[in-house]
C-alpha cells in the first residue's frame, strides 16, 4: 500500500511567542523575525512534489501558508481542524503568570492532565487529540499516496508527534518544536511513521521553541 506523505510547518515566530506568552486561538501575527521564517522555509520546501496545501484558518499560519503558496504554486485551504489548542483562561497570560494567578489549573495543565479541560472555554488534552488526529486521518484518505503541506501551531504539532510516536499524552515532551520547523510524518492504512521532526536548516539566525 503506498504511503500518503505530509510535512507539518509549524508558524512562524509572533510577538507573543518571544515574550512566552499563551496565545490559543487569538489571533496573533507574525513578527518581523517571523516573516523571514516564514519565507525561509517557503524556499526550503521549493520544489517538492506537493499536490496539496494546508493551514490553520489563524492569522500567523496564514501567513506562513500564504508564503509557502507562492513557492508551491499552491492555494491553501483552511482548516479549523489545525487551529491551536484553545488554553481558556491562559490566552493572553505568560506562562509565568498563569502559574502565578491560577497554581491548581496550571498544575493540571504542566503536569498533562489528558482530561483536565483548561477552563473559560479551554480544551483538554484529549478534546485535542481527537481534534486534530481526526483531522490528519482526513486528510490522508483525500490524499493517498499523496505529498500534501500542513501550517499549524505547537500545540498541534506535540499531538502529532505523540500519535505518529504512540506515546502517551501525559508523557513529558522529549521533543522540540520550534517556530518555522519542517516535520515529516507518513501513514500507510493505520500506520503512521515519524520521518524527521523539527527540522530547522533552513533557520539559519531562527527557529523559536518557547513552548514549555
Amino acid at each position: 500500500m503506498e504511503a500518503t506523505r505530509i510535512c507539518l510547518v509549524r508558524h512562524g515566530e509572533t510577538t507573543w511567542n518571544a515574550e512566552k506568552r499563551i496565545q490559543g486561538q487569538i489571533d496573533i501575527g507574525l513578527n518581523a523575525a517571523g516573516l523571514v521564517q516564514a519565507q525561509a522555509a517557503a524556499d526550503w520546501l521549493a520544489g517538492q512534489p506537493v499536490t496539496a496545501l494546508y493551514s490553520s484558518d489563524l492569522l500567523r499560519a496564514r501567513q506562513t501558508a500564504e508564503r509557502l503558496a507562492v513557492s508551491l504554486n499552491l492555494l491553501p485551504r483552511f482548516r479549523p481542524a489545525f487551529r491551536e489548542r484553545r488554553y481558556g483562561l491562559f490566552e493572553g497570560l505568560t506562562y509565568d503568570e498563569s502559574r502565578a494567578r491560577y497554581p491548581a489549573d496550571y498544575h493540571s495543565f504542566e503536569t498533562r492532565d489528558p482530561e483536565f479541560v483548561i477552563p473559560f472555554g479551554g480544551e483538554s488534552l484529549q478534546q485535542l487529540y481527537e481534534r486534530v488526529s481526526a483531522g490528519l486521518r482526513q486528510l490522508a484518505i483525500e490524499h493517498f499516496g499523496q505529498v500534501i503541506v500542513v501550517v499549524t501551531h505547537g500545540g498541534v504539532l506535540d499531538i502529532v508527534n505523540r500519535l505518529v510516536r504512540g506515546n502517551p499524552l501525559s508523557s513529558p515532551r522529549d521533543f522540540l518544536i520550534p517556530n518555522a520547523g519542517i516535520n515529516w510524518v507518513s501513514v500507510c492504512g493505520d500506520s503512521w511513521r515519524l520521518e524527521t521532526w523539527g527540522g530547522t536548516e533552513h533557520l539559519s539566525m531562527f527557529g523559536l521553541d518557547e513552548l514549555p
